[in-house]
């Protein structure tokens, strides 16, 4: 069977942003509820402190890693929660998050919350992804 994914977007702000206001999927046989990711290395220590940019590439590096055990890709992400201790300081370095989706033919349904602290102080920013395939 097929995965079939299409994009439900009311208005058309969301879409010039990268992200969809919602994605029906139909078809799919696997879904995968990723953890929250950080900027941490492979024995979970906190990396690229007070480095956004830095932090941001290497969550989506660890997402990705996630996603690649289960045989999936950005490619496959329905559904991208984004949590941030610096929405301002985020922005700025939003690109780097938008790139790597627009590279992955991907815009998932997408939140951004600003939060007080993450698990890990010296953490920045965390993604929490849902896949489909």
């Amino acid at each position: 069977m097929t995965t079939q994914r299409t994009a439900v977007n009311p208005w058309t702000w969301s879409a010039a942003l990268g992200f969809n206001q919602g994605e029906l999927v139909s078809g799919h046989t696997r879904t995968l509820y990723c953890a929250g990711q950080t900027a941490t290395s492979g024995d979970g220590k906190p990396t690229h402190v007070g480095d956004m940019a830095a932090q941001v590439a290497l969550s989506l590096d660890n997402l990705e890693a996630v996603l690649a055990e289960a045989d999936m890709a950005l490619a496959n992400l329905v559904r991208l929660n984004v949590y941030t201790t610096d929405v301002d300081l985020l922005f700025q370095h939003y690109g780097v998050l938008a790139a790597r989706l627009g590279a992955a033919g991907v815009a998932p349904a997408t939140t951004m919350l600003g939060v007080t602290r993450l698990a890990v102080p010296d953490l920045m920013v965390e993604l929490e992804g849902t896949a489909v395939g």
